[in-house]
């Protein structure tokens, strides 16, 4: 007998030493950061509607509203929204948090059984970026991000995003250094999921996989979150440049919609958000799993452009239409 494997023995051996690629989990934030670039306001049941067809396409992170000040009628419903929603085991429904008092609403919602699950904190790593977009000061803005950590920990999964984590619009590249600064401070603070923003969607794969290379090394028990904007078209690649570094958690948006408000005017002007759809099909096509189902977030998809009443960015949207017989 020969003690040679065998071809069965071989293929066992070649599946166990190659296990499959983690699963990727996928923030929608299509009710949120994708809608703030409308002009025209979406009603909160017609925002409460896709997001239980968001939820139902299976995603466990979905970015919903802003406690911003109520002024700002595009999230002026934020509470309606969260009362809203129907609470899904295993899926946590995050709501943007500039400031302390927004932390404070979230913690009413909380105590009433319908506050958010996730809050986001922010942070810009230039000053003049701080300034243009938070009206602050870095210092201060650091000064309100620590008062909002104190309030949310043990009662929140906290995210702290860094904007311009690339380039900024007034004050050029950004450095890794800076990159890493940030991060680090957010983590003193207790906040381990860190979303490293590419604001003006100026960042190209290989800057990408040598950031998060070097996160990874100098902080290997934070999170990493890829959330890059699609300007220059580069969006998927980014983003899929930060998987193969190593990150298992992405932001996109429905039909690549948002990535900031529609009165901001800065950088290379209108810049969308990477676009689900497309994202997640490039994804499962190289074996990554994501847990969604295709057809039921192509069908989001479709609801998202009914909505808004124009066709949206999405790829394999007009694909499959293409692929359809008349």
């Amino acid at each position: 007998m020969s003690d040679l494997p065998t071809a069965a023995d071989m293929a066992e051996m070649t599946d166990a030493a190659a296990p499959p690629p983690p699963e990727v989990v996928i923030c929608e934030c299509f009710a949120r950061d994708g809608l703030q670039h409308e002009a025209t306001i979406v009603p909160a049941e017609a925002k409460i509607a896709m997001i239980e067809r968001i939820a139902d396409a299976g995603f466990r992170r979905i970015e919903i509203t802003s406690f911003s000040h109520p002024e700002q009628v595009l999230v002026a419903d934020a509470e309606v929204v969260l009362r809203g929603v129907r609470r899904r085991p295993g899926v946590l429904f995050k709501a943007t948090c500039p400031n302390p008092q927004a932390v404070r609403r979230a913690l009413v919602g909380l105590d009433g059984g319908w506050g958010p699950e996730e809050i986001s904190l922010l942070v810009s790593a230039s000053e003049g970026h701080s300034q243009r977009n938070l009206r602050r000061s870095r210092a201060e803005q650091w000064e309100n991000v620590a008062a909002m950590a104190a309030l949310g920990r043990d009662n929140f999964t906290m995210v702290g995003t860094i904007s311009v984590a690339f380039d900024c619009p007034f004050d050029g590249p950004t450095t890794p250094e800076r990159v890493l600064e940030e991060a680090r401070r957010f983590a003193e603070l207790g906040v381990t999921r860190i979303a490293i923003g590419d604001t003006i969607g100026s960042a190209t794969p290989p800057r990408v996989r040598d950031l998060i290379g070097w996160l990874h090394g100098a902080l290997p028990t934070a999170t990493f979150i890829a959330h890059f904007h699609d300007s220059r078209g580069t969006g998927i690649a980014n983003t899929l440049a930060a998987i193969e570094a190593g990150l298992t958690h992405a932001d996109t948006a429905l039909g690549g919609t948002g990535g900031h408000p529609a009165c901001i005017a800065y950088g290379e002007g209108f810049t969308g958000n990477t676009g689900t759809e497309d994202l997640v099909t490039a994804l499962e096509a190289m074996g990554y799993g994501t847990g969604l189902d295709l057809a039921k977030l192509r069908a989001a998809g479709l609801a998202a452009e009914a909505l808004l009443g124009r066709p949206l960015g999405s790829r394999t949207l007009r694909a499959a239409e293409a692929a359809t017989p008349a």
